[in-house]
């Protein structure tokens, strides 16, 4: 199974699992559709392709958009309980280094079937957190930062999810359906395939910052 296929096979069980319980349960679903950022730290590079300045795999901070999906499954005053599916898509991550041992960039995609918890859903202000679990998905340009071919390729790793955020609805009438949100996600998951800059890790944290609308049904 390559890695697209894998990503896609468990966006599809965890839509499954959620329709399922859509169809046990009069519920609320959500559909949600958030633009932001991710944010990676810098890693040093070790071993004889350590560039003499710059020594390390730096990230730019790629424009990031999340679609998700979720399902009530047990709700109060208090608390409500939801399944949901965060598929998260940065599709230009840019690399740099001090030598020419990094892709240009490389593409990520995170899917990560997860738990969430709201305090006072029905409130206009409801915060929560999040954690799940799924697939990661990386996917590198073929050409080396300055000059030549990239000898890495695409790779799959598993990946953990921990969030948190805050859902507002201002709206009345024939906007009361909307809502707005803001979170932070972050996704531990291994590292793109770097055969030319070794910095000594497998796995590495994606902080996603973001805003976007949610559409309740």
């Amino acid at each position: 199974m390559s890695g697209k296929q894998a990503v896609l096979a468990v966006l599809v069980v965890g839509m499954c699992i959620l329709g399922r319980s859509a169809a046990a349960q009069d519920e609320k679903n959500e559909l949600a559709g958030t633009l932001g950022r991710i944010f990676i730290s810098d890693q040093g590079i070790q071993g004889p392709n350590a560039p003499t300045v710059n020594p390390f795999v730096r990230s730019g901070k790629g424009l990031t958009f999340e679609i998700d999906y979720a399902r009530h499954l047990l709700a109060t005053q208090i608390y409500a309980i939801s399944a949901e599916v965060p598929a998260v898509f940065n599709l230009d991550e840019d690399l740099g280094s001090g030598g020419d041992v990094v892709p240009s960039g490389y593409r990520q995609i995170f899917v990560t079937p997860a738990i969430r918890l709201n305090l006072f859903p029905a409130t206009r202000v409801s915060p929560w957190v999040s954690l799940g679990g799924g697939l990661a998905y990386f996917t590198e340009n073929g050409h080396l930062n300055y000059y030549g071919t990239n000898p890495g390729g695409s790779s799959v790793s598993g990946v953990l999810q921990g969030g948190f955020g805050l859902d507002v609805r201002p709206f009345d009438g024939r906007f009361r359906r909307l809502s707005i949100r803001g979170e932070v996600r972050d996704f531990w998951s291994g590292t793109p395939d770097l055969p030319l800059a070794d910095t000594g890790k497998t796995r590495q944290n994606n902080y996603f910052v973001g805003g976007g609308v949610i559409w309740h049904f």
